[in-house]
């Protein structure tokens, strides 16, 4: 698995990187519906750790060559 964000690395809202994901609003709406990336709340502060975003990441990955074809 490569990672696209690094893992000892913690991101937050703003950052560049997180529009990979979508924008503000996107992680608002999955942060209110409790989907999304795990995070951290501190405060009024969102915080996403670069390992929880791969791991959110691979597990949307799609191979579509092992997809059944009917």
């Amino acid at each position: 698995m490569s990672n696209l964000f690094e893992n000892n690395r913690t991101y937050v809202l703003g950052d560049p990187e997180l529009e990979l994901l979508g924008d503000r609003d996107k992680l608002a709406q999955w942060r209110h519906k409790g989907a999304g990336p795990a995070y951290y709340k501190l405060g009024r502060k969102v915080v996403y750790r670069g390992s929880d975003l791969n791991v959110w990441v691979e597990a949307r990955r799609v191979d579509p060559g092992k997809r059944g074809h009917a």
